[in-house]
């Protein structure tokens, strides 16, 4: 029987609760719970019973007793003694076996214990414990009772000492930013408690609040002063000397843990630690390892072991966007403000900004991201922004990761951090004599030498697996060693199936729940199945009602254990959950729902993906776009059409071109089909990406858009003048160069309405649609100059990153055809530092072209930087652009050195091959586009050899509008002679000498800039 007196009044036994009669009854058992077991007088019974005692009050109170006998003891027989509530003397006492008010006052006395041992995990498990006894306050219906006033006193006084004792195993455990929220109330509400004000002032000077800290103390003063009269303690004033001297005995001591053998990586991430501090900027520290190396745990040990300002972010599968920082900057209380921007890679930009200066106002400060192989693309994009562009302050950033996952999302951020030079720990296996230790560490048992052997032998020395195989040894002995399956994965499947089969069930109910398991969603009935897996080391208890896997290789095997069916359905509960508890918790809601095939996801996944966007993360959203689609069975073509366009959105934002035309093509058919024009023109003008290259990527999906932007242009009403002007420019974009004199005449008129309107998003579109029907003949280069011009000025001034960006490429193809690369340079810079700090990676692809096309004007070997940049191209998914131009480009960085080259050029051969094979085949005349010159030049080349006269008086006249430009280096990415060289030979063989040699004259003029 378990008795409750930490709230109302309650009693237990196997069956669940037990009635308890009326209140003079209720107030019986109280009184003798009070008195501890003690024998209790029926005369002080009666006293404390009654003010003015009734007559045969004593027989009433026999009658009470034994109504509760009857209720606690159902199954005595009869005239057999009371084993519970005994009659002794001429009193009664109860002999209780388990109160939860002494149970309460045990675990607080241990906790203290434990802390003056320096055990502080163990000290803050015990306090935990110990305050989740309380259901409200202590004899709750009796407080105006005399006899229970002392009781309900000491039991609040030993309360608040948990309180204080949980805030100082925090403090040891290096929790410091954890103890602050709770101490704050607890000072609030009980100021006249010097050693909370202590905690309260030491927890926030090792949260690096030094401020907020010395002010705790002058408020504790003043209240001490106001309302006691008195000076504050010894303890108080030896604090606030501490702190203005910044002593050293300030920090934490070191917290023991169960991590043995890694000192010599503690003393690395000391030593990055330590060169954070020196250099007053932020620092990368990256541990790796296999699937329960001890990644986690050296974290843990070394957050201890630093005393700065801890923050933890990690990262379960299919957490939203961007789930770690969330955590850490909610630890933290900090509150980002960024600039408010319309671009939204812009406003990402200035979000990363805003959280690294957060940071850094909390330095010194340690910064935990666990996890990172299941960290999302949001996630992995702040710690870049972060690392790349480091903040003024010490703040030492962890993240740990699984060397068999590295999914590409980590390696690209891997790639990009690497230029900070990281401090790298990789965790391989424990040696053999670490194995007794860690077996100690994990249940107190000491093991011989061969035991030790065998673990390490069938364990490799993985320290998860070395635990579970401890806990084993632990719970059924040495023979248990040799029926284990091998491999961790079946230990954990061996150690789950020796659950009851109650507690299976509720285990796999949190594994679908997450990593992180929330009682107030599985409910009260799983409590005690937690419980059990918790003691048998499967969860951890973070707080009260809150569980967590052990390790995330014990969730992913009881999770892939369920059938898919099982996973399905156990998904639509926990969502049904949710839904009742936390409607507003949409990711959630989409998460488990989805993975339910539940039609509810198509809502709240869309939802979550609005919610993605406004927290600038563009590639979350994408994903939840599709899982919407995906889920929506309804028969409303708008609702789909919404969907669609939403995922459109994102994938413009990520980068995912091919995918996000391919979609827009679906969307403008499906707007059409509602033979709405208004609508249909939105839905084609959403995709104002900007456009640099001529050709494009799928003509037929262009020729497709084309054809219903003229019949939507047609048939929209004259005053619908925005809608009109982006049509237009979609038109021009589309049509690319062979649009002809339509494509033009729109891309002009686009510009007259944007500039009428003075509409600068219109306008940058409009002139990118300019740019894109600037290729009529050759030569246009100071044209393409002016628009980029106007691009970066207009971009810059109105927060158009993108098109900024475009306008920066443009002026690298136009200066780099004018052979002006000291400007081309300064834009190539410019635009890869844009392209870094909003994390537009196809900038990098068009930027390491223009080096290699450097390096090839410098006369240098470039023929490995044209490859590295063709690598690159051909996992872009640009297939308009990447159609054989890294032959082409090494075929002209040969032919500038006298080389013919047999390299496959692609799309191009029709162009090179004649100069390889002497044959008389006809060559095509060139695409009018930023290749036009590299096309022409080789074909006044052939027509040179074969003395074909037509064809040179032709070329000669093609080509002489461009006699000032390098052929082929308006592409901005690769380049042959001078025109004016090709100009000159054209001219000698027409017969024209003087224009030959004023050609030749000015190629030399050319080459010497």
């Amino acid at each position: 029987m378990r008795f409750g007196v930490l709230g109302p009044l309650v009693a237990e036994d196997a069956g669940g609760p037990v009635a308890l009669p009326g209140p003079r009854h209720r107030a019986v058992l109280a009184r003798l719970i009070v008195a501890r077991g003690r024998v209790v007088p029926v005369e002080r019974i009666v006293d404390d019973l009654w003010e003015r005692p009734p007559e045969r009050a004593a027989g009433a109170v026999q009658t009470f007793v034994a109504a509760l006998r009857r209720e606690l003891e159902p199954d005595r027989p009869p005239r057999t003694p009371a084993r519970l509530l005994i009659t002794e003397g001429r009193g009664y006492a109860l002999r209780a076996e388990s109160v939860d008010a002494w149970e309460f006052e045990t675990a607080v006395t241990e906790a203290g214990q434990l802390l003056a041992k320096q055990q502080a995990g163990t000290a803050l498990d015990r306090v935990d414990e110990a305050l989740r006894l309380w259901r409200g306050p202590a004899y709750a219906e009796f407080d105006d009772q005399a006899w229970a006033r002392a009781e309900i006193t000491r039991l609040g006084e030993l309360r608040l000492l948990a309180r204080e004792r949980r805030a100082g195993a925090l403090l040891a455990l290096g929790r410091a930013a954890e103890a602050v929220p709770d101490l704050d109330a607890h000072t609030s509400g009980h100021p006249w408690r010097e050693d909370a004000w202590r905690l309260l002032a030491l927890a926030l000077y090792r949260a690096g609040r030094q401020g907020e800290a010395l002010a705790a103390l002058r408020t504790a003063r003043q209240v001490l002063a106001d309302d006691l009269g008195i000076d504050p303690g010894p303890a108080l004033r030896t604090l606030e000397s501490d702190i203005l001297a910044q002593t050293p005995e300030l920090l934490p001591a070191e917290v023991r843990t169960p991590l043995v053998a890694r000192a010599p990586e503690l003393d690395r991430l000391a030593e990055a630690a330590a060169a954070t501090r020196a250099r007053g900027k932020l620092g990368l520290a990256l541990i790796s390892g296999d699937a329960g190396a001890g990644k986690t745990a050296l974290a843990e040990a070394f957050a201890a072991r630093l005393g700065w300002t801890t923050a933890w972010g990690d990262n379960p599968e299919d957490a939203p966007a961007a789930w770690a920082w969330t955590r850490i900057l909610s630890t933290l209380g900090l509150h980002p403000e960024p600039e408010p921007a319309a671009d939204p890679a812009v406003a990402r930009f200035h979000w990363h900004r805003a959280v690294g200066q957060a940071l850094a106002g909390a330095a010194p400060l340690l910064v935990v991201l666990d996890d990172l192989h299941w960290a999302g693309e949001e996630t992995l994009a702040l710690l870049a922004s972060v690392v790349t562009d480091p903040v003024a302050a010490p703040v030492l950033v962890i993240g740990t990761y699984r060397t068999s996952d590295v999914a590409p999302r980590l390696t690209e951020l891997l790639g990009r951090v690497a230029r900070s030079e990281p401090t790298r720990i990789y965790l391989g296996g424990l040696p053999a004599s670490a194995v007794p230790v860690l077996v100690r560490a994990t249940t107190g048992q000491d093991i011989d030498t061969t035991t030790a052997t065998a673990i390490h032998r069938r364990s490799g020395g993985n320290p998860f697996f070395v635990r579970e195989l401890a806990r084993l040894l632990d719970a059924e002995g040495h023979g248990a060693l040799d029926a284990v399956p091998p491999g961790v994965r079946d230990l954990v499947r061996y150690r789950v199936a020796r659950l009851p089969g109650d507690a299976q069930a509720v285990l796999r109910q949190a594994a679908v729940l997450g990593t992180e398991v929330d009682l107030g969603i599985l409910g009260e009935e799983s409590l005690d199945a937690l419980e059990l897996a918790a003691a048998r080391g499967f969860l951890t208890e973070e707080a009260p009602g809150r569980f967590r896997f052990a390790h995330a290789l014990v969730r992913d095997t009881v999770y892939e254990d369920m059938s898919r069916s099982r996973r399905a359905h156990e998904h639509t509960v926990i969502g049904e959950r949710i839904q009742r508890l936390r409607p507003d918790d949409v990711g959630a809601l989409a998460h488990h729902f989805s993975l339910a095939g539940d039609a509810r996801a198509a809502g709240y996944a869309r939802a979550a993906a609005e919610q993605a966007e406004s927290r600038f993360a563009p590639h979350e959203a994408a994903r939840l776009w599709r899982a919407a689609l995906t889920a929506y069975d309804g028969p409303d073509m708008r609702v789909r059409l919404d969907l669609l366009m939403g995922l459109v959105r994102a994938l413009a934002v990520t980068g995912e071109l091919d995918q996000a035309r391919r979609h827009r093509a679906e969307a403008i058919a499906m707007a059409e089909a509602l033979d709405e024009p208004a609508l249909t023109a939105r839905v084609i003008a959403a995709f104002d990406v900007p456009a640099v290259w001529t050709e494009h990527d799928d003509p037929a999906l262009a020729r497709r858009i084309a054809e219903v932007t003229e019949r939507t242009l047609a048939a929209l009403p004259p005053e619908n003048t925005v809608d009109r002007g982006r049509l237009l420019a979609t038109l021009a974009l589309e049509l690319r160069s062979a649009g002809g004199a339509r494509a033009r005449e729109a891309a002009r008129e686009s510009e007259a309405i944007a500039r009428e309107l003075d509409d600068p998003a219109l306008l940058a579109f409009a002139l990118n649609a300019r740019f894109m029907q600037s290729f009529g003949q050759a030569g246009l280069a100071p044209r393409r100059a002016r628009i980029g011009t106007e691009l970066v000025e207009l971009s810059a001034r109105h927060g158009m990153v993108g098109f900024e960006v475009l306008g920066r490429l443009i002026l690298i193809q136009a200066r780099s055809a004018l052979a002006d690369f000291a400007a081309a340079d300064e834009q190539a810079t410019t635009a890869d530092r844009l392209g870094e700090d909003y994390q537009l990676p196809l900038v990098g692809v068009f930027t390491q072209w223009y080096r290699a096309l450097r390096a090839s004007v410098r006369g240098e070997d470039a023929e490995p930087a044209y490859r590295a940049a063709a690598g690159r191209l051909s996992r872009t998914a640009m297939s308009g652009m990447d159609n054989g131009l890294g032959g082409f480009a090494l075929f002209c960085h040969r032919l500038r050195r006298g080389a013919v080259s047999a390299v496959d050029t692609g799309a191009f051969e029709p162009w090179c091959r004649p100069l390889r094979q002497d044959t008389n085949e006809e060559i095509p005349e060139s695409p009018r586009d930023l290749l036009y010159e590299a096309r022409t030049a080789l074909h006044a080349v052939v027509a040179l050899r074969r003395g074909d006269r037509p064809a040179m008086e032709r070329l000669y006249a093609d080509l002489l509008p461009a006699q000032d430009e390098l052929a082929g280096a308006g592409s901005g990415l690769l380049t042959l002679a001078p025109v004016a060289t090709y100009l000159g030979e054209l001219a000698a063989a027409l017969g024209r000498p003087g224009a030959a040699a004023d050609h030749h004259r000015r190629a030399r003029e050319i080459g010497m800039r």
